[in-house]
């Protein structure tokens, strides 16, 4: 059995651990509003843009640009997204393993030299360039201040790419974030853009707490939802729009733009979920930490009280026997 020393010197080691873990989650949970925020600010802009290539989907559906036709796919780019440092749970691992098997499964239909790799953010890129994958550059710094300039930069670079033939198809790999308690392992197509699928897709996020109990969060959406019963439906938007000059060249200064959003919005559900994982890690070893401190001193206690009574019955034996 350990001494007392020994125990006191364990408590104050995971007294001290449980301090930074602690400290560590609030400001993942600060950094996780803030990335909150910038996805609500960008949701105004996602919203209008949708609305109206949806109009304009349903008024002429077969207008078609280069950025929405099917080809034979003989060269693959992957934009992958993780984070810059560690500590966030298995946010990291399972974006590098979903990486691994795209590749894999691409590899072996294309061949590993036909794929290219844009890694954002540094984990995913030092994994990428130890298995030897033809990395594109480097784009560790969007993670820690995502941008939207730079984003619409590597769009534009992959929407040239892909409009003079070098690559046939663009994925992404991301997590979608849904909550604090819930970010979504995603893989979707980027170019060529499947317009209907996009605008179809699951757009569901709680942007407005960072609690991560499924218990409290059920409670949040319960009350949500009878607050919008309650206040009623918005009216919706004048779809009368007058095209200028034709539907085809409008088309294609939208796309262009729904691509940008695509890869920006990625960006911004990436960091969510990034500062939410590293949240719900801290807390659970937060929790941990208190539940050892708790055996630790249930143990310091035993002990003492063994070694006071061992005390107690040398003194009594040493005065029976005088």
């Amino acid at each position: 059995m350990p001494s007392l020393k020994e125990i006191k010197g364990r408590i104050a080691s995971v007294q001290s651990t449980r301090k930074i873990t602690s400290a560590m989650k609030m400001v993942a949970s600060s950094k996780l509003h803030h990335a909150q925020v910038a996805i609500q600010n960008m949701l105004p802009y996602e919203t209008m843009l949708e609305h109206i290539l949806k109009s304009f989907l349903a008024a002429e559906a077969e207008a078609q640009t280069i950025f929405d036709q099917e080809r034979p796919v003989k060269r693959v780019a992957l934009v992958i997204f993780s984070s810059n440092s560690s500590l966030c749970g298995g946010f990291n691992a399972n974006i590098i393993r979903l990486m691994q098997h795209g590749v894999d499964a691409l590899a072996q239909e294309i061949g590993l030299e036909n794929i290219d790799v844009y890694p954002i953010g540094r984990k995913v890129a030092e994994k990428a360039q130890k298995l030897g994958y033809n990395v594109m550059g480097n784009y560790a710094e969007l993670i820690d201040h995502p941008n939207v300039q730079q984003c619409i930069e590597l769009a534009m670079d992959l929407g040239r790419r892909f409009a003079d033939g070098e690559v046939d198809k663009v994925e992404l790999i991301y997590h979608h974030f849904k909550s604090a308690g819930s970010q979504i392992l995603t893989t979707k197509t980027f170019l060529p853009i499947d317009l209907e699928s996009e605008l179809e897709r699951d757009h569901e996020r709680d942007l407005t707490t960072n609690i991560v109990t499924k218990k409290a969060q059920d409670y949040l959406k319960k009350n949500r939802r009878k607050k919008v019963v309650e206040e009623g439906e918005v009216a919706p938007l004048n779809d009368n729009f007058i095209v200028e000059p034709d539907m085809d060249t409008v088309l294609t200064e939208l796309l262009p733009k729904m691509a940008h959003l695509m890869l920006y919005t990625a960006l911004l559900d990436s960091v969510a979920s990034e500062h939410a994982a590293r949240m719900v890690a801290m807390q659970t070893a937060t929790d941990n930490a208190d539940e050892l401190l708790r055996q630790l001193n249930l143990q310091y206690n035993k002990s003492r009280q063994q070694a006071i009574t061992s005390e107690l019955l040398d003194i009594v034996g040493g005065s029976v026997n005088n």
